[in-house]
């Protein structure tokens, strides 16, 4: 409770999230628009939680984050299409599939193995990276696979992007993820959203583990999303065309924050922008509480809606064309 009131306090003082300023915004945000808005999903059913430190048995948990996340996942696109807000996924590759099975034995023999490790959110000491993968398909084990929600995003009336989440939801921290590991996981999604009709260009790291950041280069990416703070700002150059984009806010509710003063706090945030001429950027776990689909996302997406001629709402990949070929 602290914590929240902390929050609010530091928030209506203009101290959270952080402004930047800049003397010629125009590089980073196009005419005619004040301000532009991007919105990702990190969408990752059971893979995200299986190891994670805030559960006792995080293994069952991240069964109920998947299945929560199933029942989500058309509610949002509905949402989407309701005021015309387009995403970009951020997806775990395994998510792709239909099925997969053992070959002698192993589940997905051809990729390398993480060795044991631990970091903020995750502790992995298990036998195999792939012990959980059911090895089985998306109607018996709907937790671990979703080609149908991916077909229902591709098909939608909005132009989401597919993003990439790499293949199974690995830390990619330099010193636990080789970059040979790096590249075979981007190359396996690489063909996996190719096969489906995506191209991917956009990359979010799985519990934020920022690293081989030279990989994603080479793969082709153009940006990846950072959390190290919370800013209305700018993407910064780490390359030829090759961007870090840093988070503004992520959707998600407290428990001691009412439905009104959650959906006041992101409009003021989408407000700020607009007067700051930044970026203001999003991002949210599709297995959040109902709370934010029912009585949040309805008001902060029509005010967003109504703020077309200010506000340039699009994907991560369309802002980093523009960008770069500005």
């Amino acid at each position: 409770m602290i914590k929240a009131q902390l929050s609010k306090a530091k928030f209506a003082l203009g101290l959270s999230p952080e402004i930047e300023k800049c003397d010629d915004f125009r590089k980073f945000i196009p005419e005619p628009y004040s301000s532009v808005v991007l919105i990702s999903a990190d969408f990752e059913l059971a893979w995200a939680w299986r190891y994670s430190k805030g559960f006792e048995n995080s293994y069952e948990q991240a069964l109920i984050k998947a299945r929560q996340e199933r029942r989500n996942v058309p509610k949002i696109l509905s949402l989407c299409e309701q005021f015309n807000i387009p995403i970009t996924w951020a997806t775990v590759g395994h998510l792709f599939l239909e099925s997969c099975e053992k070959v002698d034995g192993v589940l997905h023999p051809e990729m390398a193995r993480l060795p044991h490790f631990e970091n903020r959110y995750w502790k992995f000491e298990g036998k195999d990276w792939y012990e959980h993968d059911p090895g089985s398909n998306y109607k018996n084990a709907p937790e671990w696979y979703c080609p149908d929600l991916i077909k229902q995003i591709k098909e939608s009336s909005v132009a989401h992007e597919m993003a990439c989440h790499t293949f199974s939801h690995i830390d990619c921290r330099d010193g636990v993820c080789p970059p040979e590991l790096m590249r075979a996981e981007l190359e396996k999604c690489k063909e996996f959203a190719e096969r489906d009709g995506f191209k991917l260009s956009s990359f979010v790291h799985p519990g934020h583990t920022i690293g081989n950041l030279e990989v994603l280069q080479e793969q082709g990416f153009t940006n990846y999303r950072t959390d190290d703070r919370n800013v209305l700002g700018y993407p910064i150059s780490r390359g030829s065309d090759f961007w870090e984009l840093e988070q503004t806010a992520e959707f998600n509710v407290r428990p001691e924050w009412s439905a009104k003063y959650h959906a006041k706090r992101y409009k003021q945030l989408i407000e700020r922008s607009i007067k700051s001429n930044t970026l203001c950027v999003f991002w949210f776990h599709p297995s959040f509480d109902d709370l934010m689909l029912d009585e949040v996302w309805p008001e902060v997406f029509d005010y967003l809606n109504r703020q077309r001629d200010k506000v340039w709402v699009t994907t991560h990949e369309k802002y980093f064309e523009f960008l770069n070929n500005n």
